[in-house]
């Protein structure tokens, strides 16, 4: 279904509730996970700004039900549609981005799928065991935090995430918001990327140097920073415990392209940076 503006008042009045809906327990299910997103938001809030979301990212697999094309078609049904795709050959990844086409004050959705059959023999075997209780097909539900997976062992773990950290990732969070993102733009009292990170670092938040700390120039027209994922206790299929890494904050200046516009996509090589957020430590 294409969010356009053939539909009737009461269906956009629906399209855009729906919305706020996914977004609010997309929300609540991410501060869980990442108590730093919410510390960070108080900070920001005792500087008397407003925290506008840039955009939310989410990870899968690329098998049938579960992919980019399925994630493409639920995504629809709130208003969203694809104006962009990437590629991270060195992360077996690509990506779409979406966006609602008459709401710029909708957050943009960035969404990545790893290509399973670029792996090594081991981790796709791992896969196939670990994705062997999908059932379905994926579901906006689904997304707000979901785990269906078979659990790995911690050494399956181990070598799914030697193969791709964002394997082993995806094979113990499953399905929720990966990180949300601050809107630069919005912010008062922040003018820059440069004000953020010194309020981040003056208050003992750690964050992502992959790349250096500010991902990107003025001239990409957009420059990124991203903390390091907090961490969670996680049993293994073996009974093992252990903390892994959850999820991230990031945040996101945004500047006007040749034609005069706010850019509005991403830089392949600051995403291939702030994947590495969840990277184990």
């Amino acid at each position: 279904m294409r969010h356009s503006h053939g539909y009737s008042f009461l269906n956009q009045k629906s399209l855009i509730m729906d919305r706020d809906a996914f977004f609010n327990s997309l929300w609540n299910q991410y501060i869980q996970v990442t108590p730093q997103a919410q510390s960070i938001q108080t900070l920001f809030h005792r500087q008397g700004e407003t925290v506008v979301n840039d955009h939310v990212a989410f990870r899968t697999f690329d098998i049938p039900g579960f992919d980019l094309d399925k994630a493409t078609e639920l995504l629809a049904t709130i208003g969203y549609e694809a104006f962009d795709q990437y590629r991270f050959p060195d992360k077996h990844l690509r990506a779409k981005a979406y966006s609602v086409p008459d709401d710029s004050n909708a957050p943009k959705i960035f969404f990545s799928e790893l290509i399973c059959s670029e792996l090594d023999h081991d981790a796709q075997a791992i896969i196939d065991v670990v994705t062997s209780t999908l059932e379905g097909e994926l579901s906006l539900s689904n997304l707000t935090g979901h785990y269906p997976f078979k659990k790995p062992t911690y050494d399956q773990y181990q070598t799914l995430a030697n193969a791709s950290e964002y394997a082993g990732w995806l094979s113990t969070m499953g399905y929720q918001a990966n990180h949300f993102t601050v809107s630069i733009n919005h912010l008062d009292s922040c003018k820059s990327i440069g004000d953020v990170i010194a309020l981040l670092e003056s208050n003992c938040f750690a964050l992502n140097m992959v790349g250096g700390v500010i991902k990107g120039t003025p001239d990409d027209c957009l420059v990124q920073a991203s903390t390091i994922a907090d961490t969670v206790r996680f049993t293994f299929a073996d009974g093992i415990e252990e903390m892994i890494p959850s999820c991230f904050y990031e945040f996101a200046q945004r500047f006007t392209d040749p034609s005069g516009e706010l850019f509005q996509g991403f830089v392949p090589n600051n995403a291939n940076a702030i994947f590495e957020s969840t990277d184990r430590q």
